[in-house]
């Protein structure tokens, strides 16, 4: 593979701005080699798969050497191939054999912090005198010895480690295997974009950063404020760990972050038509997106997880996107992702009313998702209508879960294998005995090639909508101008003023269980809907639109 600079890839250098990304979960892709983990060749035999789906590009969680004790966000080295997943050739060819479907390819950074394994930690925690003994967060206890400060891991308790080999404490945000880096040491914000260089220089298109807003830390440690009510803004954040207890002050979000952002950005616009997604866990995600994303010159574009909770109200969806909108400039992206690898399925979280069939439901929130300001991002399974797992104690792999078990389950009900053909072992997913996370019975029905196969599908429905997409160029950059809230029907303008002729696209999603009668303000009225989309659509009744349950409408203004 050509091993220089990707300067200069074809298509649009901004393909990014309302491109459609897909999160692959490498272990429960598809397994190439029968010891039951997805890997890296398994992926590159299922890409025709996503190019017939019509996505822009993939997103791959983290495939790095790891311990694993954190499935692979715990890196022990950032620039090779865990053996599990196969090897750098391997990650070559899957870069070349995407580009030649036409896929970008994003792959996950973690730079917040690392494994314990890490060579860079293992000389940091050997003395407080080497060459590293400052690329760490290192703190003194108290004079009782208690951990410095208040703050809290997100996986429970503190997130201060006892070491004994330099008798102090090292902070870790997650697991006490996974330490986080002091990014207050230029030479640490030297390494890691190294690292980055690294993976541009293979090919890469882009980064997902995980909690990118954790790299920096308050540099006089001060204690976070308590929290009257608890915070539940995502659901690894709940009300069964103390992190929900306090206001995030100064564990992370710092200011420094955005110094830090703009070296990120110079080095990324070296690289033309590449790009980074962030993923934001913040007590206002919204802010922080607007924050990082804003002038054009930080993150290309960022996620929060206000669409990865529980609520799906249309006065929910609006003030989400009202909040958003309110606090970002031209410049500033989101991507709407409503699941990951983090939380339970859209599927099952989103509950369709009663008056509307599953099937039409996960269709209506697949058009709102792809209709809003920004990039969606889809995590496997979406596309087949695949539901979140309730597995058994004994079948959890996640630390999170298993910590935390019963009232939380943890995220591997998210993580199961993906399904391809109900007829073979494991789906086809692996020919080993026993997969890492077994398979779904309930999932064999949804197996993707059946779907593939079949026009009536969901699967189908998601290839059709992303092509009548590509016809309104309007939905992957236009502005968006949201009509007055409604109790069932979110509605809403994209508007692209600079396009010749100025294109206005009308979208509205009855999100509701009746139908609606919603009245369009008068000069937002078009002479007819648009009935080429492939939802189920409503009708037009002089200004009034009216959208049955689960029903959607398109016109052009």
């Amino acid at each position: 593979m050509n091993m220089s600079t990707n300067t200069n890839k074809p298509g649009r250098a901004d393909w990014w701005r309302g491109g459609v990304l897909y999160q692959i979960y490498p272990r429960s892709f598809q397994d190439s080699n029968a010891d039951g983990i997805g890997d890296l060749r398994g992926i590159t035999q299922r890409l025709p798969y996503l190019a017939d789906l019509g996505v822009d590009g993939i997103w791959l969680s983290p495939f790095f050497k790891s311990p694993m004790k954190d499935f692979g966000y715990d890196i022990a080295d950032y620039r090779d191939v865990d053996p599990i997943f196969g090897t750098l050739a391997d990650f070559d060819a899957l870069i070349e054999a995407a580009h030649a479907h036409g896929l970008k390819v994003l792959i996950d950074q973690v730079m917040s912090h690392c494994s314990d394994l890490h060579p860079w930690f293992v000389e940091s925690r050997a003395s407080r005198d080497n060459a590293r003994a400052d690329w760490f967060v290192w703190a003194d206890p108290k004079a009782d010895g208690t951990p410095p400060n208040n703050w809290q891991s997100i996986f429970g308790g503190s997130a201060w480690q006892w070491d004994t080999r330099r008798r102090q404490y090292y902070l870790h945000n997650f697991l006490t295997s996974q330490p986080d880096l002091n990014f207050h040491n230029p030479q640490v914000q030297d390494a890691t974009l190294a690292n980055l260089r690294f993976w541009l220089d293979r090919g890469v298109d882009g980064f997902r950063l995980d909690v990118i807003n954790f790299c920096f830390h308050d540099a006089l440690l001060r204690d976070n404020p308590a929290r009257e009510t608890l915070a539940v803004y995502d659901p690894a954040v709940n009300s069964v760990t103390p992190y929900a207890w306090q206001r995030h002050v100064y564990d992370k979000s710092r200011p420094e972050n955005l110094v830090f952002l703009a070296r990120l950005r110079a080095l990324m616009d070296a690289y033309p038509a590449t790009t980074t997604v962030g993923e934001i866990g913040d007590d206002d995600a919204l802010a922080r997106i607007a924050e990082y994303t804003g002038g054009g010159d930080k993150l290309h574009m960022a996620y929060g997880f206000d669409l990865l909770g529980p609520r799906c109200d249309a006065r929910f969806v609006h003030q989400v996107i009202a909040r958003f909108e309110a606090a970002v400039d031209a410049a500033g992206w989101a991507c709407w992702s409503l699941s990951n690898h983090d939380v339970p399925r859209v599927a099952s979280r989103w509950q369709p009313p009663a008056a509307v069939e599953r099937g039409d439901w996960l269709r209506l929130i697949f058009a709102l998702q792809v209709s809003l300001r920004g990039s969606p991002c889809l995590y496997q399974g979406d596309e087949l209508g695949l539901t979140e797992v309730t597995l058994p104690f004994e079948a959890l792999q996640d630390p999170f879960g298993i910590t935390m078990w019963p009232e939380y389950r943890g995220r591997d009900g998210c993580r199961t294998p993906l399904v391809w053909d109900a007829a073979a072992p494991n789906a086809g997913f692996s020919a080993a005995a026993r997969p890492w996370l077994p398979v779904a019975v309930e999932h064999l029905p949804l197996a993707a090639l059946a779907q593939a196969r079949d026009p009536h599908s969901l699967f189908a429905f998601y290839r059709a909508m992303l092509a009548w997409r590509r016809t309104q160029p309007v939905l992957r950059s236009g502005a968006i101008e949201l009509l007055p809230a409604d109790d069932g029907v979110l509605a809403f303008v994209r508007r692209d003023a600079d396009a010749s002729p100025p294109q206005a696209l009308l979208c509205a999603f009855n999100l509701s269980g009746a139908e609606v009668r919603y009245a369009l303000p008068a000069d937002r009225v078009p002479a007819a809907l648009d009935a080429s989309h492939p939802l189920r659509s409503g009708a037009l009744a002089g200004q009034t639109l009216v959208l049955p349950p689960g029903a959607a409408a398109f016109a052009t203004l």
